[in-house]
């Protein structure tokens, strides 16, 4: 029986799929997986008995990864669960900035008690007069599941689409339209669009990476869209590039002080991710995930461990080792093994980073015995008898 805890309200559409073997606890520290939305984990203890955490969500800064991988605990994400939900927010970013429609709408609210309103209205409209996406140039930074998405849409609107990321993956690159410009440089994307939309994960070398320099090289009257995070962008550099008539809108779905009402800003409640379909989406992918994870030891879409995949165990037994990605681990981790006399039917071994994860069925059960002489090889975090 496994237990697991929500830290966040979790569709019950995803809940449903726990079976009869996993139970509900309002105790994290009895749980074996936690499921969790945007509730931040920094400052909490991490109950050794967790096994894993599954973020119902593409984002994990609220998560501290290191530490849960060097206590053997895998996080995982629902990366593209959520991509059809924030993509349709990011072309609705892109039409409310490039028509005023959000400035058309206020003038109708304060204006409603005019009898004389249809007639003031033919007057004002040209106030409120924008520019179509059409022929118009998009940079997409970052062409992941959502990037990809925007920019197939984007084509179909007509609109001329350049793609940066030296990253993309044989899947983003498989559903990304041919019609597409890739670009090498992300300068070209600076330079060349008049619509920006960026579309990275929040890492040490992305914090930022929209600045002063940046917006510099942009074309006057660039309209900049985050969906994404926003300390990705250095907000101050944006208003001043406002003020001085450089950037015609931004447009962010993350309020804070800093742009929340300032002119020329246009800033969504961080609803990106916010339906009905794509917290469903996330719910369902996060217990799949960890499903998987607790039953056979198997890991995909973890972000601080590696990806690996064994199905489901025919043998004896299983056990899987969190370690560190340094030399000769392997050559320790059999030789436990030969010193019981115990055979080994299958193994895989996969590192991301500093970490490793080594994964081994065997004809027989392990013994405590072995299990305690793993766990003291140095460079070990966690081992876990799965079967």
């Amino acid at each position: 029986m496994f237990q697991y805890h929500c830290l966040n309200p979790i569709a019950d559409v995803g809940l449903n799929k726990f079976t009869a073997n996993y139970k509900k606890t309002e105790e994290i520290g009895e749980a074996d997986g936690v499921l969790v939305r945007s509730a931040s984990m920094h400052d909490m203890e991490l109950p050794e008995r967790l096994l894993a955490v599954a973020r119902a969500g593409a984002g994990v800064n609220n998560i501290p990864l290191d530490q849960c991988a060097e206590k053997g605990i895998v996080v995982f994400n629902t990366p593209g669960a959520n991509a059809n939900g924030v993509k349709e927010l990011v072309i609705a970013g892109m039409l409310l900035a490039c028509r005023d429609i959000v400035g058309g709408i206020n003038w109708v609210e304060a204006n409603k008690a005019d009898e004389n309103i249809a007639k003031a209205a033919e007057k004002e409209k040209k106030n409120f007069a924008g520019t179509e996406v059409q022929d118009k140039r998009l940079g997409i930074i970052g062409l992941g599941a959502i990037g990809v998405k925007v920019a197939n849409v984007a084509k179909h609107m007509g609109m001329e689409v350049y793609g940066f990321d030296p990253y993309v993956s044989v899947d983003a690159a498989w559903n990304l339209s041919r019609d597409v410009k890739h670009v090498l440089n992300v300068e070209e994307i600076y330079e060349n669009c008049d619509i920006i939309t960026i579309h990275v994960p929040l890492l040490d070398s992305t914090r930022g990476m929209v600045d002063k320099a940046a917006i510099d090289k942009m074309k006057k009257g660039v309209i900049l869209l985050n969906f994404s995070r926003d300390l990705l962008i250095k907000e101050e550099d944006v208003l001043e590039g406002i003020r001085e008539g450089k950037i015609r809108k931004y447009v962010t779905d993350f309020p804070n002080p800093v742009t929340a009402g300032q002119e020329g800003c246009i800033v969504i409640p961080h609803l990106g991710a916010s339906t009905e379909e794509s917290e469903d989406n996330c719910a369902k992918m996060a217990v799949k995930e960890l499903m998987n994870y607790l039953e056979n030891g198997n890991i995909i879409n973890s972000v601080n461990y590696p990806n690996c995949d064994m199905g489901i165990c025919s043998q004896a037994g299983r056990i899987a080792i969190f370690h560190r990605n340094i030399a000769n681990m392997i050559t320790k981790f059999t030789a436990c093994f030969g010193d019981e006399g115990i055979n080994i039917t299958d193994m895989t071994n996969k590192s991301k980073g500093e970490v490793a994860y080594t994964m081994i069925d065997l004809e027989s059960p392990a013994t405590e015995d072995m299990i305690g002489k793993l766990q003291s090889i140095p460079g070990v975090f966690r081992v876990r008898v799965v079967k």
